[in-house]
């Protein structure tokens, strides 16, 4: 007798979404000066911002699907607060914590680059690091300048465009042509509730469930719609299917024994699996004859088991309704998964960093001034406080320190020309 097995929740199945995402802007760091009585002249006192939330990717072991997503598209992370006066720094922002199921993977959507395939319950991936807080005016203190006018605005956060792919993680996959009696399987072997009736592609989503073999060992199973031929084209959105089964260790292939020629059907699957991925075609299966309650597939077995075994395969006799020789399946099962090494995953990565120098601008001639674009350039304009004129002074060393001084004045830049970086107009004076 199967024991009870584990519930599934019921709710729509998303596995693909599209979704926006920023990081928490720094707090500004304060110009301040000490002002106490009998204290004219008090030193610069200016705390710093405190540091913007980063958007960090959990793994919760809970989650199955990427309903979460369907209505919400974006995610922004708090901004850290402002410093103060008395040397007082702002509180840094928590983080936004975006919980996903195991097995997302999260592309970059512009790029379309892998950032992290999120397996293990608990692991978390950095995908936008919130910015730093500015330094307030005490850090721009000098021998020569001891009452500096100078702080620092907050870092800009960083904003991402995503992808989320979720492909289920599994024990084994449960495969077969329409109507052949997965979705019956696992409901005779687990408490997930599938849609199932008399007719084909009864199921339009994959389903799991789990199923306890005792006390220690429990077998999750995917349940994946049925495979028609074209599938790894897309037919039938076959290939959004099968996706699903490419991290499942053991394959239970599911055969209808009242189809017209099941050792066809067989076989049209195993093409299908080999085609959309070669490594689903090497996966260990264990093929089972379904319906064999039926007198008519009875006549049929030894027939069946024959032209099987010829194909190189041992098939087993069961009846999803009767739940007739269902226990010894999944045991099998569990036997082979103990043999069968996991698939290999790409590593999550700590955090997303381009490859491009941060350091490195461009200029563009525009008809109405000089654009300069780059990383640290635009960020430090972001940062500068435009009213101070030591935050400017700042900013025009950094121009020379980088170069783009020298490279505007190689370029032909006049005086009076307009440079426009970030959203920012500045005059170019000599």
């Amino acid at each position: 007798m199967i024991p009870d097995p584990f519930t599934k929740v019921d709710q729509m199945f998303i596995d693909e979404a599209r979704i926006y995402v920023r990081s928490g802007r720094g707090g500004a760091g304060v110009v301040h000066f000490h002002r106490e009585k009998y204290v004219p002249r008090g030193g610069p006192d200016g705390g710093d911002g405190g540091k913007g939330g980063d958007v960090v990717f959990r793994v919760v072991a809970t989650l199955n699907t990427l309903q979460s997503f369907r209505f919400k598209h974006k995610f922004v992370a708090p901004d850290g607060e402002n410093g103060g006066g008395s040397n007082m720094t702002g509180k840094s922002a928590k983080d936004l914590v975006i919980p996903v199921p195991p097995g997302t993977l999260i592309y970059d959507a512009e790029t379309n680059e892998l950032l992290g395939d999120m397996v293990e319950p608990g692991q978390e991936l950095v995908v936008c690091k919130g910015g730093r807080g500015g330094r307030g005016n005490q850090h721009f203190a000098t021998s020569r300048n001891q009452a500096p006018r100078t702080a620092e605005k907050g870092e800009p956060p960083e904003e991402k465009e995503l992808r989320l792919e979720l492909k289920l993680l599994a024990d084994v996959g449960i495969v077969g042509v329409p109507n052949a009696g997965k979705s019956s399987f696992l409901a005779a072997v687990t408490n997930a509730k599938p849609k199932i009736a008399d007719y084909p592609f009864t199921t339009i989503e994959p389903n799991l469930g789990v199923a306890h073999l005792d006390e220690e060992i429990d077998l999750i199973l995917a349940d994946i719609p049925g495979l028609i031929e074209g599938a790894h084209e897309g037919v039938g959105l076959g290939d959004a299917f099968l996706k699903h089964i490419q991290r499942t260790r053991v394959l239970i292939h599911v055969i209808d024994g009242m189809a017209a020629d099941p050792v066809a059907d067989f076989t049209q699957i195993n093409s299908e699996l080999a085609l959309f991925d070669p490594e689903l075609g090497k996966k260990p299966q264990i093929v089972v004859v379904n319906k064999i309650d039926l007198p008519d597939v009875q006549a049929r077995w030894n027939q069946l088991r024959t032209a099987l075994k010829k194909l190189g395969y041992e098939a087993h006799a069961i009846s999803a309704v009767t739940r007739e020789n269902l226990t010894p399946i999944l045991w099998n099962a569990h036997e082979i998964l103990m043999k069968t090494p996991k698939p290999e995953v790409a590593p999550a990565l700590p955090i997303y960093k381009p490859e491009e120098d941060p350091r490195d601008f461009h200029i563009t001639r525009e008809e109405n001034g000089w654009r300069v674009t780059g990383a640290a350039i635009e960020r430090a304009a972001e940062m500068t406080y435009w009213e101070h004129d030591g935050s400017v002074r700042r900013f025009q060393r950094l121009m020379v320190t980088l170069g783009v001084d020298e490279a505007l004045r190689e370029r032909g830049i006049k005086e009076g020309d307009t440079v426009f970086i970030s959203d920012y107009e500045l005059e170019w004076q000599e």
